[in-house]
């Protein structure tokens, strides 16, 4: 038993890390019509469009190491079940980043293994701290994020309409996550956690923009 949940949990890891997640949804790009897809970038929109989607593949990177340790360090059974739909969720959004890096002929950031790592640490010490904690810091990691992702939609080239659908549908469902933490029974965190974790996603954004 214990094996076998190991060989499950190393096999997302290395999915994860190696750009292979399973994709359940097609990517909302689908839903543009072919007329508006055709739309042809400049090499600046490119490259500015490929810097925000690295960013949003990273973050899609900590998600599912943040997901993946809470959900083992949970106490309940049920927020174990609402975490492991929120990172199925999230293994779309990452699938969805990873392709549309490929489209604008752009690499995922050198340092996935590093963030992912760091995430992982983060998700088992809020998962230690208790369930409440545990969805607290998810409430607040997905508020974070869906503010972040209303950055992007006003920055990203407005002829990108393939990352646009991308990122608009990834902000509703941070939103939806933020959500189910909250109704979930999420404590809400001090505010020097607040800011720490606000500090330490500026640093991650602009290094991943680039690297």
């Amino acid at each position: 038993m214990f094996l076998d949940h190991l060989i499950i949990e190393t096999d997302r890891v290395l999915r994860t890390l190696s750009g292979t997640s399973t994709q359940r949804r097609p990517t909302p790009k689908s839903t543009i019509s072919a007329q508006s897809a055709e739309i042809v970038l400049s090499e600046a929109e490119k490259k500015h469009a490929a810097g925000l989607m690295r960013v949003n593949h990273v973050g899609e990177i900590c998600a599912q190491a943040l997901y993946q340790a809470q959900r083992l360090t949970s106490r309940s059974q049920v927020i174990k079940e609402q975490l492991t739909q929120a990172a199925i969720e999230e293994e779309d959004h990452l699938a969805w980043c990873a392709s549309r890096l490929k489209e604008l002929n752009a690499r995922p950031s050198f340092l996935n293994p590093i963030w992912y790592g760091g995430s992982f640490m983060l998700g088992v010490v809020a998962g230690l701290s208790g369930d409440r904690w545990s969805l607290g810091f998810v409430a607040e990691t997905e508020k974070q994020v869906t503010k972040h992702l209303d950055g992007h939609l006003q920055t990203l080239p407005e002829g990108d309409l393939a990352s646009r659908a991308i990122v608009e549908q990834m902000r509703t469902e941070e939103s939806r996550h933020q959500e189910m933490a909250i109704e979930a029974g999420a404590a809400t965190l001090p505010k020097a956690a607040q800011q720490g974790m606000q500090i330490a996603s500026r640093l991650m954004t602009k290094t991943a923009y680039y690297v």
